[in-house]
C-alpha cells in the first residue's frame, strides 16, 4: 500500500505539467470572451462608432424634406391701389356709348404687404456638393471606430490573460489538494502501522501520538488546500461570467520550451493595440488641425423645390411651382474661433505625443520585467525539480530505512516532510512560470502554442 501511494505522488509531482493539447483553456477563453459583461459593453460601444460613421456618410447623400407655412395676418403696412380713379371714368364712358351698365363703377384698394391666409407646401431635395468639413467630420468618425476597436482588442488581451492566469492559478490549488490527499494517504498508513506495532509492543505509545499529530496537521493543510481550490474556481468562473459553483475542468498544461526561446527574443511592440489606438487619437488631432486651416473654404450646395403657394387653399396650375437653385458660403469673420481650434489641436498633438513616448518607455519597460520574471521562473523551476528529486530519494531511502527498523519515526516525517514541502513548491513554481509566460504573451500580443 505504501509503494502504490509513494508512486502516485512521484507520479503527481514529477509531472505536475504534461506534453497535453491545450483544447480546455481555449475553449474556457472563448467562452469567456463571448460572455464577459465589460466585453458587451465595449462591443456596444463600437456598434455606436459604426453607427456613427454611417450617419457622417448619410451627410453626402441627397436629403429630401417636407416643408409647409400658413398665415393669417390683418394690419401692417399697406399699398393703395387707385383702381377705381383710374377706371372709372373709363367705365362711364363705355356704359354711355353701349347704353348700358355694363362696366360697373370700381372702389380704389388698400392691400396689405402680410399674406392672409395665405400657404406654402413644398418639397425640398438638397445635395452638398463641396464641404471640407464633412470629409473631416467623416474621417474623424472612422478614426473613432479604429479608438474602439483598440479598445476592445485591449481588453480582450486583458481578459485572456486574467482568464489563462486564473486557469493557472486554480490548476496549482487543484494539484496541491491531490499532492497533500496522497500524502494524507502516507500519513494514515504510518498510523496505522504505528498503531499495529504498539499492539505487538514494538513501539512505544508516542510513536502513535506523533503519528496522530502528523495526521491532524496534513488534514490542516487539506483544509486550507481545499479552500484555496474553492476561491480560484469561484473567481475564475466570475471571469468567465458563469455561476461561482460551477465545475471546472482540470486539465495539465504544457511547456512549450521551444515557444519560450522564441517569446523571449521577440522585441517588436508596434502591434500593441495601446501604440495603435494612441496613434489613431494623434491621426484625430491632426484632422481638427487641418479643419482649422481650412476654415476659409467655401461650402457648395444645391437645392430643388417643388410646391404650391396660393390664397384660400387654391391649388392648381397657377399655384404650383419648381425652383432650383445653388447655395455658396464663404467664411469672412467667425470671432477667432478658427485660431482657437487650431491651437488646441497643436496643444492636442503635443500631448499625445508626449503620452506616446511615455507609453512606448512603459511598454518597454514591462517587457524587460516580464522576460525577467519568466527567466528567473525557468531556473526556479529546474532548481525545484532537482529539489524533488533530491527529497523524492531520499524519502525512499529513510521510508525503506524505517520499515526496517534502520531509521527513526522522526526521521521518516522530516523526510515525508522535505518530500511534502519540494512537491508543492514544484507544483507552485511550475504553474507560476505558465503564468509568467502569460503575462508575456500578453506585452507581445503572441502565443507560444
Amino acid at each position: 500500500m505504501k509503494k502504490s501511494l509513494l508512486l502516485l505522488l512521484g507520479c503527481l509531482v514529477l509531472t505536475p505539467v504534461e506534453s497535453m493539447a491545450q483544447g480546455q483553456l481555449e475553449a474556457y477563453i472563448s467562452f469567456g470572451l463571448e460572455n464577459n459583461l465589460v466585453l458587451k459593453e465595449k462591443s456596444i460601444e463600437l456598434e455606436k462608432s459604426l453607427l456613427a460613421l454611417k450617419e457622417a456618410k448619410s451627410y453626402f447623400l441627397p436629403s429630401l424634406d417636407f416643408g409647409a407655412n400658413y398665415t393669417l395676418a390683418s394690419g401692417g403696412r399697406t399699398i393703395d391701389i387707385p383702381i377705381g380713379t383710374l377706371l372709372n371714368p373709363v367705365y362711364a364712358t363705355l356704359n354711355q356709348l353701349t347704353g348700358s351698365n355694363a362696366f360697373p363703377q370700381l372702389e380704389n384698394v388698400s392691400e396689405q404687404f402680410l399674406p392672409d391666409n395665405f400657404y406654402d407646401a413644398r418639397f425640398r431635395a438638397s445635395l452638398p456638393i463641396y464641404n471640407k468639413d464633412l470629409q473631416y467630420q467623416k474621417q474623424i468618425r472612422a478614426d473613432q471606430i479604429r479608438i474602439s476597436q483598440y479598445e476592445l482588442e485591449i481588453y480582450k488581451s486583458h481578459l485572456t490573460q486574467e482568464i489563462k492566469i486564473a486557469y493557472f492559478t486554480f490548476l496549482s490549488a487543484h494539484t496541491a489538494v491531490e499532492l497533500i490527499q496522497s500524502s494524507k494517504r502516507l500519513v494514515l498508513q504510518n498510523l496505522k502501522d504505528n498503531q499495529s506495532l504498539l499492539k505487538n509492543g514494538k513501539v512505544l505509545p508516542a510513536a502513535v501520538l506523533r503519528a496522530e499529530s502528523e495526521v491532524q496537521n496534513i488534514e490542516a493543510m487539506l483544509i486550507d488546500a481545499e479552500n484555496k481550490r474553492k476561491n480560484s474556481a469561484q473567481y475564475f468562473n466570475f471571469l468567465l461570467n458563469r455561476p461561482l459553483s460551477e465545475p471546472i475542468i482540470a486539465e495539465n498544461q504544457a511547456l512549450d520550451l521551444d515557444g519560450i526561446t522564441r517569446i523571449l527574443e521577440e522585441t517588436n511592440l508596434k502591434l500593441r493595440p495601446e501604440i495603435l489606438q494612441i496613434q489613431t487619437a494623434e491621426s484625430i488631432q491632426q484632422t481638427l488641425l487641418q479643419s482649422g486651416r481650412s476654415f476659409w473654404v467655401p461650402k457648395v450646395n444645391t437645392f430643388a423645390d417643388l410646391g404650391s403657394q396660393a390664397f384660400d387653399w387654391k391649388f392648381d396650375s397657377r399655384s404650383r411651382y419648381l425652383i432650383w437653385g445653388l447655395n455658396l458660403s464663404v467664411p469672412i469673420f467667425q470671432g477667432g474661433r478658427n485660431r482657437t481650434q487650431i491651437q488646441r489641436a497643436q496643444l492636442g498633438i503635443q500631448s499625445i505625443q508626449n503620452q506616446m513616448q511615455l507609453l512606448d518607455q512603459k511598454l518597454h519597460l514591462e517587457l524587460e520585467l516580464g522576460k525577467n520574471e519568466l527567466q528567473t521562473q525557468i531556473a526556479s523551476l529546474k532548481s525545484a525539480e532537482k529539489k524533488l528529486e533530491a527529497a523524492n530519494a531520499y524519502f525512499r531511502l529513510v521510508d525503506r530505512g524505517y520499515r526496517e527498523g534502520v531509521n527513526s519515526l522522526i526521521e521518516f516525517i522530516d523526510a515525508r516532510n522535505q518530500f511534502t514541502q519540494a512537491s508543492l513548491q514544484q507544483n507552485i513554481i511550475s504553474y507560476q512560470v505558465l503564468k509568467s509566460l502569460a503575462q508575456l504573451e500578453r506585452q507581445l500580443q503572441t502565443q507560444t502554442n
